[in-house]
């Protein structure tokens, strides 16, 4: 074997155990968009009996249909921060994440990748030691939803939820680890920590509501809604309440795309960008029994 053909063959099998992105004209050419959600995320991105289900499913499906393509999904497994999964899943792949079909290869990346915040801090944010933008692989497009956090309460067991204070004296499921939790086993000098009762997920922590073992949830605005849409019952009520010092109130949800592939973000872009202005993304989030608030970009479009 020649030095030439021994380059040729390690090339390729260098080529095979990478993950490769799509240009826009790739993704127009195989007549099918690959879209990238977060799995067993509901009201966002879940399956049920089987099929796949939420409000992220649809409005890909929708931005899949107003360009002409099939929509294939990928699914999203969180990893331990958001840079690590715009990594594996939208510029570079996971080594671990092989193709069924090719163990040489690595599957497919997302074409264009849900519930990605629209953050201009969090986009050009630098590494403290190197001074290099963090994400500068991805570029985060497309708002098309303001999320905030909400609290659903048991009107059998509180009358009302008018301040956090209260739950210095009554129960409250939060999900393990995430922002509420950290939020009410601090604030107000950690008077509220010993009330906090942890959950491996926000529909679980519901449920320990229904079955009596706290009064109230708390998780994000379109996780509650969802949740009481479903039950459907009056016995479960929002509550009226503020979040003092939890830092960030309100953020916009957009999609990030690999940046040498901006083409296909101006694209998509140009998609949800109407889907926002003529009623259709709100419609989609109506049908999960989500309030919708326009991203701050669209505020003035009423």
């Amino acid at each position: 074997m020649n030095k030439f053909t021994t380059l040729v063959i390690c090339a390729s099998l260098a080529f095979a155990g990478q993950a490769q992105s799509r240009s826009f004209d790739d993704v127009v050419d195989s007549g099918e968009l690959i879209v990238g959600v977060y799995r067993n995320f509901p009201p966002f991105s879940y399956q049920q009996d089987g099929q796949p289900k939420g409000v992220d499913i649809d409005v890909g499906q929708a931005i899949a249909d107003e360009m002409g393509l099939k929509m294939q999904l990928h699914w999203v497994i969180p990893d331990e921060n958001l840079d690590d999964d715009l990594r594996n899943n939208v510029w570079k792949g996971h080594y671990l994440d092989k193709d069924d079909e090719n163990p040489l290869a690595l599957k497919k990346l997302a074409d264009v990748m849900m519930r990605i915040p629209y953050d201009r801090e969090y986009a050009y944010r630098q590494d403290s030691q190197t001074g290099e933008m963090v994400n500068e692989q991805v570029v985060m497009f497309g708002p098309y939803q303001r999320e905030s956090w909400r609290v659903a309460f048991d009107t059998e067991k509180l009358e009302a939820v008018k301040t956090m204070a209260v739950f210095q004296y009554h129960s409250i499921g939060v999900e393990l680890d995430s922002l509420p939790d950290f939020y009410l086993s601090s604030a107000f000098a950690g008077r509220m920590r010993k009330n906090v009762h942890h959950y491996s997920t926000p529909l679980m922590a519901f449920e320990g509501m229904k079955s009596g073992e706290v009064k109230a949830v708390m998780a994000m605005r379109s996780e509650i809604d969802a949740m009481l849409f479903a039950e459907n019952n009056p016995r479960y009520q929002v509550a009226e309440n503020g979040f003092p010092s939890i830092g960030k109130q309100k953020w916009d949800v957009g999609m990030a795309v690999k940046s040498t592939y901006r083409q296909l973000g101006y694209a998509v872009e140009e998609v949800v960008d109407k889907m926002v202005r003529d009623g259709r993304m709100e419609a989609i989030f109506s049908r999960y029994g989500i309030t919708y608030e326009l991203p701050a970009l669209y505020q003035d479009v009423q």
